[in-house]
């Protein structure tokens, strides 16, 4: 860190929020805190009546009696799309601007309230006349195209389950979440636009569907206008658009009827089908929207995240609509064509609320101040960051730079098992410090804990825990109710919930994230296993072991170092080097190549046969090897960092 930021950071330590931005805030005392504090549940069941729109309305709140099987509201009744759609039509609030999509090549479509309502009831009647009702699977595999938040919307208004894929997944790694989730119907698309590139989706989808038997229809939105094959289960997405009723009248769900699930990197291989139900999750999203984002009526709000992520369900589709926000999606990334084109878009759509990752953040900084500087910005209030801890450089950047000093930062932590935000500063209420996520949303209760279980006192670290569920909490791991117990409830009892991260708190009583504790590497937001990567690499006939573990990335927070052991046989050459990496991308998704593979005689292990990551990770960043005279052949770690030395220094 230079003396510059050093000295920066010590003047800005803490920053409160102005006066004027108090004056108008949503929250601006710690009145809700008191409150849900005294009697949470209470709280909770007095925000769903008010929040939300029920066609049955709840008398109950929580239901802890079959714990850690938690249910919020299940005697009440509702439709998302409904309060998402419907009641601001019904209200006079159907020309209001619902989204501003943007094309990577530029092209631009302006949607109201009043027309999505109508696209989302013919795309629900398209399903319906594919065969796809309530319970449903339906596996979505798109780019940022508006028909992606769409399809969600329709499968939400007939009570079908989306199971959304991000488009970076290959087809191995689509098929194993479509089987997984026995998915009837898959909407994809010819192709995306990625950085000035076609991605082939629809060829992805017929090599995945080809091993999924389920699959008994592929809807294809035309995008990129490519020629792609044509089987005798797809239909176009224009075609059935166009053919199907207008009206489409919303399923009444029960709260704890399924919205989706979302696939998520475990310790394991198989990904985690994380469940998400309608009621409780639905007022997770609007509450947290409106409390972080102090969401106003004339907002023009950008979550940059795609919807193949978490942050895109909650904050790009329904917390925004059920709020009746404007939004702005953009379908691309932020280098192209040029590391300018975020600012110009805020520019010309005038945002107020730029919601993105560190990650995002980090590669803007290295573009430089200009690109951010020649276009007016003015109109920016509220920042925010999501899917990792932010470090103080890149948040003293976006608060002097894109902020301009003037806009508060919300710094958040959640996941997609928590299906809302948890940990934030309030833009009205906290005085903010660079990288730390202050402290919890109303209702919530994060502990930090050691070992055994015990809290930590004010200023020490440890593992973060919640111990008070909340109404968006996640209901099960699809299909495995015991390894939700087992990943979740089991480390510290079966009413804390464990979240896998590390946390520590200031003098002050702040929180800041220490990143994961367990085996899941976050290279720019996307969590992955370890043992997934491990086992796309053993998988390859000339491994013969591998290890895989996250290094320090000044841009995407951690990237992939894997360590590989050949079978007799194979020699280790750069063609092989960039096979096996080739490999891992093509089983998992090109955002899982490892920056770094290294070949081994042996991994460092101890004489128990435990490999040391430790070590590995100390030759992956670079570092002063730690002691190794545990190991059982202490002459491997050598071996490997002559390795790491020569591809460092190419």
């Amino acid at each position: 860190m230079s003396d510059a930021i050093e000295a920066h950071l010590e003047e800005s330590r803490r920053v409160p929020p102005s006066a004027s931005f108090v004056a108008r805030a949503r929250v601006a005392d710690r009145s809700l805190h008191a409150e849900a504090d005294a009697d949470f549940a209470a709280f909770w069941l007095r925000q769903a009546r008010e929040q939300i729109t029920w066609y049955r309305e709840p008398t109950e709140s929580l239901d802890d009696s079959n714990a850690p099987f938690y249910r919020w509201f299940a005697d009440g009744s509702l439709n998302l799309t409904y309060n998402c759609l419907d009641r601001h039509v019904e209200a006079g609030g159907g020309d209001k601007v619902a989204f501003t999509w943007v094309g990577e090549p530029g092209d631009e479509r302006v949607i109201t309230y009043a027309e999505l309502l109508a696209d989302v009831e013919r795309a629900a009647s398209a399903l319906q006349a594919l065969g796809v009702g309530k319970g449903d699977r339906v596996a979505i595999y798109l780019g940022m195209v508006m028909e992606l938040p769409i399809a969600m919307l329709a499968c939400a208004r007939i009570g079908a389950i989306h199971s959304v894929v991000f488009g970076g997944f290959a087809a191995t790694a689509l098929a194993d979440r479509i089987q997984d989730a026995t998915c009837k119907l898959v909407i994809t698309a010819d192709g995306a636009w990625r950085r000035g590139q076609i991605i082939p989706l629809k060829d992805i989808v017929d090599e995945a569907v080809a091993s999924c038997p389920s699959v008994e229809h592929v809807l294809v939105v035309r995008r990129t206008e490519q020629e792609v094959a044509w089987l005798a289960h797809d239909t176009w997405w224009h075609e059935a658009m166009a053919a199907a009723d207008p009206r489409c009248a919303p399923e009444h769900m029960d709260a704890e009827d399924v919205l989706f699930m979302l696939y998520t990197s475990g310790t394991t291989a198989k990904p985690k089908g994380i469940v998400h139900t309608s009621g409780g999750y639905l007022l997770g999203a609007i509450m947290s929207h409106q409390w972080v984002f102090d969401i106003r009526p004339d907002d023009v709000y950008w979550c940059t995240a795609d919807c193949g992520w978490v942050t895109g369900h909650t904050y790009v589709v329904y917390g925004p609509l059920a709020n009746h926000a404007t939004s702005v999606i953009y379908e691309g990334t932020p280098e192209h064509p040029s590391w300018d084109r975020h600012w110009q878009l805020v520019e010309r759509h005038k945002v107020t609320i730029y919601y993105t990752a560190p990650t995002a953040i980090r590669a803007l900084i290295k573009a430089g101040e200009d690109a951010v500087e020649r276009h007016d910005g003015s109109s920016l209030r509220l920042l925010g960051t999501v899917g990792e801890p932010i470090n103080p450089e890149a948040w003293v950047w976006y608060h002097e730079h894109v902020g301009r000093g003037q806009c508060p930062i919300v710094d958040t932590w959640w996941q997609t098992e928590t299906g809302s935000i948890v940990l934030s500063p309030l833009p009205g209420l906290s005085t903010t410090k660079p990288g730390s996520a202050i402290g919890p949303l109303p209702g919530m209760k994060p502990v930090i804990v050691d070992e055994q279980g015990a809290e930590v006192p004010v200023g020490g670290g440890g593992y973060l825990t919640l111990q008070r569920p909340w109404p968006s909490m996640l209901r099960t791991i699809w299909g495995d109710d015991q390894r939700f117990i087992d990943t979740y409830w089991s480390r510290f009892g079966p009413t804390v919930y464990f979240t896998g991260d590390g946390a520590r708190t200031d003098a002050d009583g702040d929180l800041w994230l220490l990143g994961r504790v367990d085996d899941v590497i976050n290279v720019a937001g996307h969590r992955i296993s370890t043992t997934e990567i491990e086992s796309a690499l053993v998988g390859h006939p000339a491994v013969a072991e591998a290890a895989a573990i996250g290094a320090e990335d000044e841009i995407k927070g951690e990237h992939i170092a894997a360590f590989v052991i050949l079978r007799d046989g194979h020699e280790a050459t750069e063609e092989l080097r960039q096979a096996l990496a080739t490999h891992v991308a093509g089983l998992i998704g090109k955002f899982a190549r490892p920056k770094l593979l290294l070949f081994a005689p042996d991994l460092p292990k101890t004489r128990s046969g435990k490999i040391m990551r430790r070590l590995l990770k100390d030759i992956a960043e670079g570092r002063e090897l730690g002691d190794a005279t545990t190991l059982r052949d202490p002459a491997i770690v050598q071996a490997i960092k002559a390795d790491a030395d020569r591809q460092m220094h190419r």
